[in-house]
């Protein structure tokens, strides 16, 4: 008695629950028959549906695992990247979820593969900004506040974007340098180590000039000027016999080498009247001409 009602229940479950259930996943459209036919079912958009909502999940996991470390501006500037990697995501589900509803999409994928080669083809530098965009927020190896020097320009960062970055230069200008400048060229970055950097001014002076009273008078000309640090030390090099002119060099340090240009300017100033104020002379270049007349020869 109990076999034969456990029986019936099966079938009552088999037959009538998960039939009923069966045919209403089985309803919608179908065309065709045989390997071409097509079923487009409420089971095949349920799956479809779980599916994605699965893969949403996922995406959302992975995100935060990978930015759980990054500051809050660095996130943002990722959501482009994800909003990108999302739509991707998800056509590829949804061509999965059709083929296996009995849809041919061999058709799809090679045009989609065309799409895309054209496509990269016509975006590589773009591609490549961003993936240097992110490498750069990554590994941290450009900041704002940076002083670069890019393709001979110096500028104060300011702004870094996922594409590009935004520095401004010595004469207020703004310049918009492509993200892969950073992956590709040699980049000069004076503040990567810290803030502090070297700088030079070069003078020459007559031959035959008291050197050791050049070298003082390069020492105090720094010595109460703004910007330049006391420590380390601002020093004097002799640095080489020149075709017209004994070279040297004066040599100091700054917390501020984006206003580099207008310090040296205002050390030269400093320099040209305290050599004039001490009778030493800055040279120019002088050339000796010989004019050899040839004599006519005598007839």
């Amino acid at each position: 008695m109990i076999q034969e009602g456990t029986n019936e229940i099966k079938e009552i479950i088999q037959e009538d629950i998960w039939g009923s259930i069966k045919e209403f996943l089985n309803m919608g459209i179908h065309l065709g028959e045989g390997s071409k036919s097509i079923h487009l079912t409420i089971g095949l958009l349920l799956i479809l549906a779980v599916t994605l909502v699965i893969t949403r999940l996922l995406l959302k996991w992975l995100r935060y695992l990978l930015t759980r470390k990054m500051e809050t501006e660095d996130r943002q500037k990722f959501s482009s990247v994800f909003k990108f990697a999302n739509y991707v995501i998800y056509v590829v589900v949804l061509l999965i979820t059709l083929s296996a509803g009995g849809i041919d999409i061999t058709l799809v994928i090679t045009a989609s593969a065309a799409l895309f080669v054209g496509l990269g083809l016509a975006l590589q530098e773009l591609f490549q900004d961003i993936l240097g965009g992110i490498l750069i927020i990554v590994d941290k190896s450009l900041q704002v506040g940076d002083i670069v020097e890019v393709d001979g320009k110096v500028g104060k960062v300011f702004e870094i974007k996922l594409r590009t970055t935004r520095a401004i230069t010595r004469d207020d200008k703004v310049v918009i340098i492509p993200n892969h400048k950073f992956i590709s060229d040699i980049v000069f970055n004076y503040t990567q180590n810290h803030r502090t950097t070297m700088e030079r001014v070069v003078v020459g002076v007559a031959y035959g000039s008291d050197v050791d009273l050049v070298t003082r008078l390069l020492e105090e000309v720094v010595v109460d000027q703004k910007q330049v640090l006391k420590n380390p030390k601002p020093f004097v090099l002799f640095d080489d016999f020149g075709d017209s002119a004994l070279v040297f060099s004066l040599n100091f340090f700054t917390n501020d080498s984006f206003a580099g240009l207008r310090i040296k300017s205002q050390i030269r100033y400093k320099i040209n009247t305290k050599f004039r104020e001490n009778n030493v002379t800055i040279p120019f270049p002088q050339r000796d001409v010989h004019i050899i007349q040839q004599q006519k020869p005598q007839e």
